[in-house]
């Protein structure tokens, strides 16, 4: 078979196998026979699901929701005080751009770049290098963010010798600990969790089997394409019918058991996991990865004292108490249960972590809708 064949099968937005896919759905639901809630801890997965209107098309009774599956919202206040601080302390700051307007518990970057500080957008952790390599005499601090698949490249860079004048400021967070805290929660009641295919490339779909055994809850491995997120709830809702829990992987064009072997062996000799304070939600066991002891040098903790004392604003924090990202991300409320959602809070001037990234559940929301009524469109 050509690749020119094997392109032409791949399709991933056929409205007849939408529609044989929500069909299933709906008869494992019937033979469920009550109210199912689900979770997803993916910031891309929300997008296709708003952006396709699939909450629309789910049977009665089976609810989708967002958990903690956006990096940047679950970075905490005080972590983003750091890198603003380091800002005005003189020190250039890269980081990638859903970071920038991100609020610590009074400032972002954005504000602190407005204030003359030095702060750079980079599209990657090489060209944050790059800046470091271009300017010798100053000290260059990469913010790094997001979860297991930039975790790895920030671990790549970090083994690689950087050049002296470039450290680490790391928030990065691990996903598996997503999942965690929402089944710890005394107040979620979730039956089985849709889990990030891009995180799974890296870590393989075997690292949630003692999480589904443990918590007697299936977790299927999903992809990014409405098909694909069908696919996958199909495959949920089987596995609860049956009361199997187990790990399924619906994604295996591009996720396998054991995963990347090699992008785990780099991430493991960088990082370790660490117990971290996440935005809003608490305390998370191994929720934060944190550079190795050996690697310490490069830690901008160890290489700066940062005082952000002076960047805090006790009117602004006052005001960010409205926000319920942390009960949005346990999924305990949705963004139009906020009373700051659309009116104080929006994507121009954001209260909460939420509304910053685009792979927040409120802005997310705000862009495509939450739960479309198919039926009334044209």
């Amino acid at each position: 078979m050509s690749n020119e064949d094997l392109f032409r099968q791949l399709k991933f937005r056929d409205p007849a196998r939408a529609r044989a896919l929500a069909e299933a759905l709906r008869h494992n639901m019937d033979a469920i026979g009550r109210e199912v809630s689900v979770m997803h801890v993916c910031g891309s997965h929300e997008q296709a699901i708003a952006r396709f209107g699939l909450r629309a098309v789910l049977p009665p009774g089976l609810e989708l929701i967002m958990g903690p599956g956006c990096p940047v919202c679950v970075t905490d206040g005080p972590e983003v005080d750091e890198a603003v601080a380091l800002a005005m302390q003189g020190v250039r700051v890269c980081t990638y751009g859903d970071m920038l307007r991100l609020p610590g518990t009074a400032r972002s970057l954005a504000d602190a770049q407005a204030d003359g500080g030095k702060v750079e957008v980079v599209y990657s952790i090489s060209q944050a290098v790059e800046l470091a390599q271009a300017h010798p005499e100053e000290q260059v601090v990469f913010l790094a963010s997001g979860f297991e698949t930039t975790a790895v490249a920030t671990a790549a860079v970090a083994l690689a010798s950087p050049p002296p004048n470039f450290s680490i400021l790391s928030v990065h967070k691990y996903v598996p600990a997503a999942m965690e805290i929402v089944a710890a929660s005394k107040e979620t009641h979730i039956e089985g969790y849709v889990a990030a295919g891009h995180a799974a490339i890296i870590t393989g779909w075997a690292i949630f089997e003692p999480f589904a055994a443990r918590t007697g809850a299936p977790v299927v491995v999903a992809g990014f394409e409405p098909l694909d997120i069908l696919a996958a709830l199909v495959k949920l809702t089987e596995l609860i019918r049956e009361r199997r829990p187990e790990v399924a992987n619906v994604y295996p064009r591009c996720v396998t058991k054991e995963g990347n072997l090699p992008a785990q062996r780099s991430l493991w000799r960088a990082f370790r996991t660490v117990t971290g304070r996440w935005r809003g939600i608490a305390d998370v066991p191994g929720g934060n990865l944190e550079l190795v002891p050996e690697l310490a040098a490069l830690d901008a903790r160890n290489r700066f004292r940062i005082d952000t004392a002076g960047v805090r604003d006790a009117a602004a924090e006052e005001e960010a108490k409205g926000c319920i990202c942390g009960r949005i991300m346990l999924g305990l409320a949705t963004p139009e249960h906020c009373a700051l959602f659309g009116t104080t809070c929006v994507p121009e001037s954001p209260v909460g972590a939420c509304m910053v990234s685009s792979e927040g559940q409120c802005r997310i929301w705000h862009t495509y809708g939450g739960v479309p009524d198919l039926r009334k469109v044209g």
